[in-house]
C-alpha cells in the first residue's frame, strides 16, 4: 500500500493532469497547481513567477502572501538584471537569501525551476513562517508541480499564439476591401470576410457550410473559368493556379445586381491534396462605368468630329463646283461656316489634347497677375455675335482685385462655363459675376434655363459624363467642365454648382487672392 501523501500526491498530479487538457484559462490552471503545491507541502503561501521576454521574472499568481510582502518581492523581482542563462539558476538563491533577510530567518522558503525542453519557463515557490528545512522529499514534490506547470505554461502560451494569430487573420480578412471567400473542396463556404457579406447583403453564419451554388446567384451565366472547372480540369494538369471569373451577382436582399470580378486560387497540402480554395471577390462597379463612359465618350467624339467635317467637305465640294458661278455673299458665307466648323474642330482636339495631358500629368500652368473682369469683357462680344437670342450680363465690384493664374487657362475655363450657359438656355440672360471673399475671389456664371438635374450634380465634373437627358438635346464630348474642375484645382482653387440658386444654374469658381493684392 502506498503512503497517504503519496496517494494524495498522485490523485493531485491525475487532477493536474486533467485539468491541462480541458482547461484554457493559464492563471486558474496555476492557481491550482500553487495551491496543491502548497497543500502537499505544508506550506503557508507561495507563489510562481514567469519569465517573459518583455516583463522579465514576475509573478503569474500567488497564495497566502501578505501584500507587503507580495508587493516587495514584486518590486525586487523588477529590478533583477536579465539574465542570459536558460536554467535560471541565478534566481533561487537570491530569492531564498533575500527571503531570509525580510523574514530575519522566521520564513523557509523552497523554489524550483520550471523548465520544459532545456528552457526555462520560470520558478515555483512555496513558504512555511517556521523555522526547518525542507526535506529532499518536499523538492521532489514540488519538482513534479513544477514540471506540470511548466509543461502548462508552454501549452498556454502555444494556445495563446494560434489563438492571436487567428485573429489576427481574422482581422486582416475583415479589413480588406475587397470580398474574400474560403471554400472547401467540396465547395461549401468555410470564412467569409464582412466586405464580401457587405456585397452579397448576407450574413456569414447563414452562408457557412453552404455550397458556393447557392451563395453566389448569377443574373447571367458569368464569362471565365468557372471553379468547377478549375477542380476538375485546369489544376490537376497545369501549374496555372489562379483563374478568373466576371459577371453580375444578384444581392440577397435590393436584388439589384452587383458586377464583379473574381480570383481565386486552390490552397494545396504538401502532399497535393487540395485543402481550401480562396476567392478575392472586387466590386467592378466602377470600371465598368468607366468602360461604358469610354464607349460612349468614343461613339460622341466621332460623331461630334463628323459633323463639323461633313459641313467643311460639303461646303468646300460645293465651292468647286465648275458649273455653277458664285456670287461673293454666298463664297464669304460659305468660307464663314467652314472657319467656325474648323474652330469647333479645333477646340475639340484641343479639349482631348488638353483630357490627356491631365491624365500623364503634363496640363501646363503659366501664371500671371491677370485680371477676370478684363478677360470676361472681351469674352462677351465674341459671344453675342454667336448667339444674338442671349443677352451677357457683366456683374463685377469696381474693386474686384487681381489674381495670380494662367490666363488662357481662366479664358478657357470662362469660355467653357459661358458656352455651357448658352448651350442649355434656349434664350434670356447669361450673367457672369465675382464677388470678394476674405481669402479669395469667386467667379460665377449663372442663366435661366431648366437647370442641373440634382442626380447629375456629383458627376457633372468628371471626365466623358453626359446625362441620358443632355446628351439627347445638346451636342458635347463631356470634357468642359472636367478640363474646367482640373485647370481651377491646379490653381488651388475649387469649382461647384451652387444649390441654392433657383432660376435655372449657377457654376461658381473660387481663386485664392494675388499675394501682391491687398
Amino acid at each position: 500500500m502506498l503512503p497517504d501523501f503519496r496517494v494524495r500526491q498522485r490523485d493531485y498530479l491525475l487532477e493536474i493532469s486533467r485539468l491541462m487538457t480541458e482547461e484554457l484559462d493559464l492563471q486558474a490552471l496555476l492557481q491550482r497547481i500553487l495551491r496543491i503545491a502548497i497543500e502537499m507541502l505544508i506550506g503557508h503561501a507561495g507563489f510562481i513567477a514567469l519569465k517573459d521576454e518583455k516583463k522579465g521574472l514576475h509573478i503569474a499568481v500567488h497564495e497566502g502572501m501578505p501584500e507587503a510582502l507580495f508587493n516587495y518581492i514584486e518590486r525586487w523581482l523588477e529590478s533583477l538584471p536579465q539574465t542570459e542563462e536558460e536554467d535560471g539558476e541565478v534566481y533561487v538563491p537570491e530569492i531564498n537569501r533575500m527571503l531570509n533577510e525580510v523574514s530575519m530567518g522566521m520564513i523557509t522558503g523552497v523554489g524550483i525551476n520550471m523548465i520544459f525542453q532545456k528552457e526555462f519557463i520560470g520558478q515555483i515557490y512555496v513558504f512555511r513562517n517556521y523555522r526547518g528545512a525542507f526535506s529532499a522529499n518536499d523538492r521532489a514534490v514540488l519538482t513534479s508541480f513544477a514540471n506540470q506547470a511548466a509543461i502548462a505554461v508552454r501549452n498556454a502560451r502555444l494556445f495563446n499564439q494560434t489563438r492571436e494569430q487567428s485573429l489576427r487573420l481574422e482581422a486582416l480578412l475583415d479589413s480588406v476591401a475587397d470580398g474574400i471567400l474560403i471554400l472547401k473542396p467540396d465547395l461549401t463556404v468555410e470564412r467569409m470576410n464582412r466586405s464580401l457579406q457587405r456585397m452579397l447583403q448576407v450574413k456569414e453564419e447563414d452562408c457557412i457550410g453552404k455550397h458556393i451554388q447557392a451563395v453566389f446567384e448569377w443574373a447571367k451565366p458569368p464569362q471565365g473559368t468557372r471553379i468547377e472547372e478549375a477542380i476538375m480540369e485546369i489544376w490537376p494538369n497545369t501549374a496555372q493556379e489562379h483563374q478568373y471569373l466576371e459577371g453580375d451577382l444578384v444581392r440577397k436582399v435590393t436584388r439589384d445586381t452587383l458586377p464583379v470580378g473574381i480570383t481565386y486560387g486552390p490552397l494545396f497540402s504538401e502532399q497535393g491534396e487540395l485543402l481550401n480554395i480562396i476567392a478575392s471577390v472586387r466590386d467592378i462597379t466602377r470600371f465598368r462605368t468607366a468602360e461604358e463612359m469610354q464607349n460612349s465618350f468614343i461613339s460622341v467624339v466621332s460623331h461630334e468630329l463628323k459633323t463639323p467635317i461633313a459641313l467643311i467637305k460639303g461646303y468646300v465640294s460645293t465651292l468647286r463646283r465648275d458649273d455653277v458661278q458664285w456670287d461673293r455673299d454666298v463664297v464669304q458665307e460659305s468660307l464663314a461656316v467652314i472657319e467656325e466648323e474648323a474652330d469647333h474642330l479645333t477646340a475639340m482636339v484641343d479639349d482631348l489634347l488638353d483630357a490627356t495631358r491631365l491624365q500623364t500629368g503634363g496640363l501646363s500652368i503659366h501664371k500671371s497677375e491677370i485680371s477676370i473682369p478684363a478677360i470676361v469683357k472681351s469674352l462677351v462680344p465674341r459671344f453675342e455675335t454667336q448667339s444674338p437670342e442671349h443677352s451677357l450680363v457683366v456683374d463685377f465690384p469696381e474693386d474686384y482685385p487681381p489674381v495670380v493664374a494662367d490666363e488662357d487657362r481662366i479664358r478657357q475655363v470662362l469660355s467653357n462655363l459661358i458656352n455651357n450657359a448658352i448651350k442649355y438656355t434656349p434664350a434670356g440672360e447669361i450673367r457672369i459675376s465675382g464677388k470678394v471673399r476674405q481669402k479669395d475671389v469667386v467667379v460665377c456664371v449663372s442663366d435661366h434655363g431648366p437647370g442641373i438635374d440634382p442626380r447629375d450634380i456629383p458627376y457633372i465634373f468628371e471626365r466623358f459624363y453626359r446625362s441620358d437627358e443632355v446628351a439627347k438635346k445638346t451636342k458635347g464630348t463631356g470634357l468642359g467642365l472636367y478640363l474646367s474642375r482640373e485647370i481651377i484645382k491646379a490653381h488651388s482653387g475649387k469649382i461647384w454648382v451652387d444649390e441654392t440658386y433657383q432660376e435655372g444654374s449657377r457654376i461658381c469658381f473660387s481663386l485664392p487672392f494675388s499675394p501682391t493684392s491687398s
